[in-house]
């Protein structure tokens, strides 16, 4: 079924192939990457696109000494599967296997880690620079794609880039169909002419001699025009040719012949360059190519019906709670707004957009720009709620301090995917947001325990009766609380709620692990005749003094359980508050330890961090026992 594919180990071994021989790869590479994904769930329409892409680069260029960084690394399972891993991406995304996206620590032809958006323009960059400082003889290529272009970061290095004059390589995936791809005859013999050997020597030659003069400049300005002209595409040639980049393409990138030919005459031309590649999105599966948008990420299915697996029955989604709450209060207040970069769809917000087409705005990978679009809202008088995952949310703190919270402006954060996520790993773990806005003031920090207290919140959030807030929450299935079509209840700023009584040990919970704890303290009131005081404390900022005051007088001991870092998070809070009082109590984490969490389920990841009700109730006997 995978003759070539089988006997493909390392890129060295495409190098022999025919070029008939290397489009049977790849489709046997989408094959494989339909087969393993279909009962490994991953991001498989991205990287269905970039098949060609990737055994085009491994054919030209002479990787790990050439430097290929990928931008994101969910379209990279080609890359992966040629590079020595193919026959451990049948565990890709599982606990020990390999990660969704590229790693330094997984191969050496992965020379940088991306499973955030936009940086591989200026980390290809930092490497080209390097190297040429040190003597090394090297290729970089940037391969961004996936809407990746459109973040702030992409256009900081190809400035950069433009003006360093550096040996790089920018390769632009445009798998969203934005831009048609010129077939004309003129337009081939054009790239066939700007990309050979012949010309590029000749040009070069004759820049030496005009150095730098009017007439030079009067050539370039000609030469520029000319190409706008036969290339119908002139505002992107200009947007490149203005950041110093010489601009070749658009062409088909799922051509491979047509790519391998373009690649080998680039790879002879110095300086900064950019490849314009037009592919399709879920290429050569058709369920993925007929609905890209769903088959991004479509966890499991079968891969000969394209038929999707429904999870079982049971509690709704937080996403959907989110965007069916925010839509009904929307309804009744014509100042919400809803924002997001790039994450409709995920975030539920499309919800309110099929509703109120004119009051959602999804701004691209574009995480800082729509944290200050959100202030700039709230400062005209609209009340935008801005839904970004937790993990993303690191990318714009700087805008939620200096625009946000410095101007004291209204904006509702909503961090979806916030905690422990699972099979994305390390890269997407939502577990530093409670640590990195607590010091912040004028800005408040809630994380519902289940869906109805999401629902309160985004409600009570939306009254006079709160400033700029913070709501986070898991991906995934709620407690099965009933939320939908229940009267709204206002949850009092910075209070607690008290759910079990007790002594000698207090747990002090925050968001949807309170259920952990929950469990924990229904088995030890049973195993050990143990009666634990619990709070659900809601908010770590403003964190509830009085319920604190009531842990340390009942209790001894005080279990901090949140689904974050134990550092900087409400462990820390707490301490601060037994430290600045004097109080002889012994405070314990429970919470995510001072290390990066790989790619598992969430169940395997609770158990590393000792978050699971079983560990806490191990912790609770360990107490009662000494």
């Amino acid at each position: 079924m995978y003759d070539i594919l089988d006997r493909i180990n390392s890129p060295a071994d495409l190098k022999e192939l025919s070029t008939e021989q290397l489009e049977q790869l790849c489709r046997q590479i989408r094959d494989y990457i339909v087969e393993c994904c279909a009962r490994h769930p991953g991001h498989i329409g991205s990287s269905l696109g970039a098949v060609e892409i990737a055994v085009a680069l491994h054919k030209v260029f002479d990787a790990p000494q050439d430097k290929i960084v990928w931008d994101v690394g969910h379209q990279a399972y080609a890359h992966k599967i040629i590079t020595g891993r193919r026959e451990a991406f049948v565990h890709n995304r599982e606990k020990g296997g390999l990660s969704g996206f590229t790693k330094r620590a997984e191969s050496p032809y992965d020379p940088f880690g991306a499973g955030h958006a936009s940086t591989s323009i200026s980390a290809a960059l930092g490497m080209a620079v390097a190297d040429r400082m040190n003597g090394i003889d090297a290729n970089h290529i940037a391969v961004i794609g996936d809407g990746a272009m459109s973040g702030g970061l992409a256009f900081e290095g190809l400035n950069n880039a433009g003006s360093r004059q550096c040996n790089l390589l920018v390769v632009l995936n445009d798998n969203r169909i934005s831009i048609d791809v010129p077939t004309d005859a003129m337009h081939r013999h054009l790239l066939r002419i700007t990309s050979g050997a012949s010309y590029n020597r000749l040009k070069k030659g004759i820049w030496h001699r005009l150095g730098k003069s009017r007439f030079r400049d009067f050539v370039q300005a000609l030469t520029r025009s000319t190409k706008k002209f036969l290339l119908h595409d002139s505002d992107t040639v200009s947007m490149f040719d203005s950041l110093g980049f010489r601009y070749f393409g658009p062409i088909d990138g799922n051509d491979l012949r047509q790519v391998i030919s373009v690649l080998n005459r680039l790879k002879q031309i110095d300086g900064p360059k950019i490849l314009h590649l037009v592919t399709v999105k879920g290429k050569g599966y058709k369920p993925a190519e007929e609905n890209p948008e769903i088959w991004h990420a479509p966890g499991m299915f079968d891969p000969e019906t394209g038929e999707q697996e429904k999870g079982k029955p049971g509690a709704d989604r937080y996403q959907k709670v989110f965007g069916e709450t925010i839509t009904e209060l929307a309804a009744d207040n014509s100042r919400i707004v809803g924002i997001t970069p790039a994450m409709l769809r995920g975030s539920s917000l499309d919800i309110m957009k099929e509703r109120f087409p004119d009051r959602v705005f999804d701004v691209g990978i574009a995480e800082g720009h729509a944290v200050t679009f959100s202030a700039g809202l709230a400062a005209a008088g609209m009340l935008p709620v801005c839904n970004i995952y937790s993990t993303f949310m690191q990318r714009a703190y700087d805008n939620v301090i200096h625009d946000v919270a410095l101007q004291n402006l209204k904006v509702i954060f909503c961090l979806d995917r916030a905690g422990l996520v699972g099979e994305d790993g390390a890269t997407h773990q939502g577990v530093f947001d409670l640590a990195a806005f607590r010091s912040i003031p004028n800005l408040a920090i809630a994380s519902p325990r289940n869906e109805s207290e999401l629902r309160n919140l985004l409600y009570s959030a939306t009254t006079e009766n709160y400033p700029a807030v913070m709501i986070r929450y898991p991906r995934g299935c709620g407690a099965g609380v009933p939320w939908r079509g229940q009267p709204f209840a206002d949850i009092p700023f910075g209070r607690a709620e008290k759910l079990s009584d007790g002594h000698r040990i207090a747990i002090l919970s925050l968001g949807p692990v309170c259920s952990e704890c929950t469990k924990a303290v229904a088995a030890a009131r049973q195993e050990l005749g143990a009666e634990i005081l619990h709070y659900d404390m809601r908010f770590l900022k403003p964190i509830d003094t009085e319920a604190l005051a009531a842990a340390c007088t009942a209790a001894d001991t005080i279990l901090t359980v949140e689904d974050g870092t134990t550092i900087g998070g409400l462990h820390s809070a707490v301490c601060e508050y037994v430290a600045d009082r004097g109080l002889d109590k012994r405070v314990i984490p429970v919470g995510v330890p001072d290390r990066f969490i790989e790619q598992a389920s969430v169940k395997e990841q609770y158990t590393e961090c000792k978050m699971a009700f079983e560990n806490i109730l191990e912790k609770v006997s360990e107490i009662f026992g000494k």
